[in-house]
């Protein structure tokens, strides 16, 4: 049994293996500047691809204090495989700046992206970003903030920071009412991860806790959006995917949502083949449109 599993095991490793293979990394890429120091990405460009590829933007959680571009989950589902370039960004955490650091940066990369998608064989028109918890915050507010031209800061400003589609994992959607739902009212409170995101409490920061609020940017022109969120999630409650569903739809966004019974802040259900798919499905039909 013991060695079953472990070349079970050794099958998921080579499998794992011929998805990265299956793409040409270029890693630490400085992206931008800040007062803090440089911000970096790692570019994953697939084999065997007719240029120019559509672009996925892998935006990190970690609750805006924590994580790296290291783990990015888009390679180790085989995105590469599938016929996207991938960018797993950087961007300043809250034990250096505050908000709205993080959105800037964000911003900064698209541009950066867009300014080099000729010497990378990247599809300039087709951008589409997906992220995870805080990183799905992110991406969702990258979707929602096209016109909000404070939020775009620094090198590039010449290009749009506009993405194409939007896949947002259990991202929070509305700081100013997170924290009023029962069981959740730690997200109102100081010391809370939100709270550091927005250099004080909810109550004592309402103006910039609706401007960090992606809900609250919305317009009828956002990108198509997927939401994925599980209906066990303990950290961010199932309500904030629907609320923004909710709000998309009013709008006349195109919007999908989908519910993972059981499934709580993260884990497998997330990864497993059946949301490869679906999310493939997704950006296919939104980065892949009028292509070969």
């Amino acid at each position: 049994m013991k060695g079953g599993c472990m070349n079970a095991f050794s099958r998921i490793l080579f499998i794992l293996g011929l998805f990265v293979l299956s793409a040409h990394a270029q890693k630490n890429i400085i992206y931008t500047e800040t007062e803090h120091g440089p911000l970096h990405l790692d570019l994953y460009l697939p084999d065997n691809a007719p240029a120019p590829v559509p672009l996925i933007i892998w935006i990190h959680g970690g609750g805006w204090r924590g994580g790296s571009k290291e783990n990015c989950p888009p390679i180790r589902m085989g995105f590469t495989a599938r016929g996207y370039a991938i960018a797993s960004i950087n961007y300043r955490l809250t034990g250096v700046a505050s908000f709205p650091a993080q959105i800037e940066d964000c911003k900064s990369a698209v541009r950066w992206l867009r300014a080099h998608a000729g010497e990378y064989g990247l599809d300039a028109d087709h951008f589409g970003v997906w992220g995870s918890s805080a990183g799905g915050h992110l991406a969702a507010l990258l979707g929602t903030s096209g016109g909000v031209t404070e939020f775009d800061r620094g090198e590039n400003l010449d290009q749009s920071s506009r993405v194409q589609a939007v896949c947002d994992y259990f991202g929070p959607s509305d700081f100013t009412e997170m924290g009023k739902i029962p069981g959740y009212e730690m997200h109102a409170r100081a010391g809370s991860p939100e709270s550091a995101l927005l250099g004080g409490t909810v109550a004592e920061k309402p103006e910039t806790a609706r401007a960090a609020s992606p809900v609250h940017h919305i317009t009828a022109d956002d990108p198509p959006f997927l939401i994925v969120h599980g209906d066990n999630d303990r950290t961010v409650p199932v309500d904030q995917s629907i609320r923004m569903d909710a709000a998309l739809r009013a709008a006349g966004v195109q919007t999908e949502r989908i519910i993972l019974e059981g499934a709580g802040h993260g884990g497998p259900a997330f990864s497993s083949q059946n949301m490869a798919d679906q999310v493939t499905a997704f950006f296919d039909r939104y980065l892949k449109i009028d292509r070969p």
